[in-house]
């Protein structure tokens, strides 16, 4: 009993070390691991670590590499799944080799890794060779951390989140569909902090000609943190003086339109010309991604997001207006709603909610409820 309830603790520990790199990883998921000496009362903390910005050295390598020779013997808690084999192939060794060789006697894992480089072959070679293998720990936290890799891997698509504000009567905008100042600073302070938790922002180019959106993140401190935008741009009308164009060498951005990359060549020139070329993932800061139409005439949603997770995102927000809400709404592509109620009525406007996200809400679970300063937050979970 005594090492079970030890064992969540440190798991949990672990699983709270993982979310602090949530959104700065990928293609990796955020995972974290602790080198624990137990064979001393209490137990010490010999090393910890967490998979690096942009995905590598893993957590594995980084906690043993801080524990140095005080691994030997010792018990490592990691969150996920070790891999087993992609790492040993292009990176160096491979995790579960990194733990056989540095003398760790007892691995406890919280999360099973969907990815064939692991997939159960990390934990069937580390009781192969000998060690003690305790799996499922704390498995449902473990698992919500790097629920994006896991979607990416079983489905092709990143986790999403919809971000909707409305009013305390429901709408979104003025009749005439004007943005309207809907929630106070508290519930903007929030929304802040979600954009920093996820690998990028998706908006429509109808966002982008009404409010010229920066998509940032403004928080005290955490100007590094802001995610890539993704505009979806079907027939590339996105100007070249958007702010989200002028600002990419800051935060990058990638394009999805049906149009070719020489259609929005002038726009690149103009908004981005002399801007570092280097992004968090080596590429240009303005990317243009071709994607086909759907029946619709508007972009095939599904492949959209296909084509972000071959890019190797694994969690999107989707901060837009009613008609693409309502579109991922339709297509079954919401993962998670993150709806804002104002404080104030307007009496007459917009509809924020479409009837494809009114059935997605009437079907998914209201998984949490709470006040930001004088609004409403409600987190609405989908169907698994």
């Amino acid at each position: 009993m005594m090492r079970a309830l030890r064992d969540e603790a440190f798991m949990r520990a672990a699983i709270a070390l993982a979310r602090r790199g949530v959104g700065r990883t990928w293609p990796n998921p955020s995972v974290a691991a602790l080198v624990v000496d137990e064979s001393v009362e209490p137990p010490v903390l010999r090393g910890r670590g967490r998979t690096a910005h942009g995905g590598r050295p893993h957590a594995e390598a980084n906690a043993v590499a801080e524990a140095g020779e005080g691994a030997r013997g010792a018990t490592m808690y990691v969150t996920l799944e070790p891999c087993a084999r992609r790492s040993q192939r292009v990176f160096g060794p491979s995790c579960t080799e990194i733990i056989l060789a540095s003398g760790i006697r007892r691995v406890v894992i919280g999360a099973s890794d969907p990815s064939p480089f692991a997939s159960g072959e990390g934990t069937a070679a580390l009781r192969a060779a000998g060690l003690e293998v305790v799996t499922g720990i704390c498995e449902a936290e473990a698992r919500e951390v790097t629920r994006g890799h896991c979607l990416r891997v079983s489905s092709h698509r990143p986790f999403v989140t919809l971000k909707l504000a409305q009013t305390q009567d429901g709408f979104a905008g003025t009749a005439d569909r004007r943005p309207l100042a809907i929630t106070g600073v508290e519930a903007q302070a929030h929304v802040h902090r979600l954009r920093s938790i996820h690998d990028a922002l998706i908006t429509g180019i109808g966002t982008v000609l009404a409010d010229d959106p920066r998509l940032d993140v403004r928080l005290p401190g955490m100007a590094g943190m802001s995610p890539m935008r993704v505009v979806l741009d079907t027939e590339g009308r996105i100007p070249a003086r958007a702010r989200i164009l002028s600002e990419a060498p800051t935060a990058p951005v990638m394009i999805l339109s049906a149009k070719e990359r020489t259609h929005f060549q002038s726009h690149l020139n103009q908004s981005v010309s002399g801007a570092n070329p280097s992004a968090n993932d080596g590429t240009q800061p303005v990317e243009i991604l071709g994607i086909p139409k759907g029946e619709d005439g508007h972009l095939d949603l599904a492949a959209a997001l296909g084509a972000l997770a071959a890019r190797g995102l694994t969690r999107v927000m989707v901060e837009a207006g009613p008609t693409l809400a309502n579109a991922f709404a339709k297509s079954g592509f919401i993962d998670r709603l993150e709806l804002l109620t104002g404080a104030n009525a307007i009496g007459n406007g917009f509809p924020a909610i479409g009837p494809d996200l009114a059935g997605w809400i009437a079907k998914a679970h209201l998984g949490s409820e709470r006040k930001l300063g004088p609004d409403r937050l409600q987190i609405f979970e989908g169907q698994a």
